[in-house]
């Protein structure tokens, strides 16, 4: 088996404003791609990983440009579904100085939001280590919640990782009963689970990093990495490991958006990789702190070089309690 990732998601387009402000008074934008899965497929790829992606894309200009911004990085496309009856879903993106930035979503009816469990049967899962997924999927309709359910059941019964980031979206949600009850049975069916400590307060009603790890191994999860912001993380696993991971120093916040993918794919690529979970751990925290100095939602994440170059530089250093 080789050591490829599959991501399963939303691929969009993303027009990011040229200039700070509401995006009412925004003039011009630059045109890239964008997506959680997308994202962390991007930060695998520029490790020297193999990705696979798996999404249904619509015939318009948006899938075209998707498609090809993958197979330029080096992302697997042989599992993108085609379809002439819905258009791929895009967003646009506010330039910000401080904060988070305004987004705003075009995806209702997308092509993606039609994923089902049919569009699964027959998949291959046997070049893959891991399936990585993230709350956004589900989130989308009924079918793709189903095919997140179906999937996650594949790659359990042919003994592939499955990772999980939740990523709550509650705008994309019918309600907030709905989005809780599902993330939470999801989390319970992954190997690995990657939630924010916010998270963690709006899906268990706690904000201790600690006791939410360990009510989400009780339900299933195999390791749990809480992410605590600029404080780092803590890691659980089922045979009693636990630590904290301090955050990595960066000397400006540009955009928060795509650090939690930059996390994800830093601790994936290190357990892929044969690290142990505190230097997985560790590498998230670096990758998730360098994409906070980019503007876009990828643009950021590190090549090798790079990462080992951030991680080195006393200057980076993470603040030890």
């Amino acid at each position: 088996m080789s050591d490829k990732v599959l991501l399963v998601g939303e691929p969009m387009g993303l027009f990011i404003a040229d200039n700070p402000g509401p995006l009412d008074s925004v003039g011009s934008y630059t045109f890239a791609v964008a997506g959680a899965e997308f994202n962390v497929a991007v930060g695998l790829t520029r490790l020297g990983h193999e990705a696979a992606f798996l999404t249904k894309l619509g015939p318009d200009p948006f899938g075209a440009r998707i498609v090809k911004s993958m197979d330029e990085i080096g992302i697997d496309t042989k599992m993108v579904i085609r379809t002439d009856e819905r258009n791929t879903g895009f967003m646009l993106k506010s330039q910000v100085t401080e904060g988070d930035p305004e987004i705003y979503y075009f995806r209702a009816g997308s092509a993606a939001s039609t994923l089902s469990p049919e569009d699964l049967a027959g998949i291959d899962l046997s070049e893959c280590a891991m399936v990585h997924l993230t709350g956004i999927l589900p989130a989308l309709s009924d079918p793709c919640r189903a095919a997140t359910l179906d999937l996650m059941g594949k790659a359990r019964d042919a003994g592939v990782t499955v990772s999980f980031d939740c990523n709550l979206r509650p705008q994309l949600w019918p309600d907030t009963r709905t989005m809780v009850e599902t993330t939470n049975a999801l989390a319970a069916l992954s190997d690995i689970f990657l939630p924010g400590i916010n998270e963690c307060e709006v899906l268990l009603g706690t904000r201790d990093e600690r006791e939410a790890a360990a009510r989400y191994l009780e339900a299933g999860s195999k390791l749990v990495v809480v992410k605590l912001g600029a404080d780092g993380a803590y890691y659980a696993c089922e045979d009693g490991r636990e630590g904290y991971v301090p955050g990595f120093q960066v000397d400006e916040i540009v955009d928060t958006v795509g650090a939690g993918d930059g996390f994800a794919a830093g601790v994936i690529s290190a357990l892929l990789e044969g690290q142990d979970v505190e230097q997985a751990v560790t590498r998230g925290c670096a990758i998730g702190a360098i994409q906070l100095t980019s503007r876009g939602d990828n643009e950021g994440l590190p090549t090798r070089e790079q990462l080992n170059a951030f991680m080195a530089d006393p200057s980076h250093a993470p603040v030890k309690e």
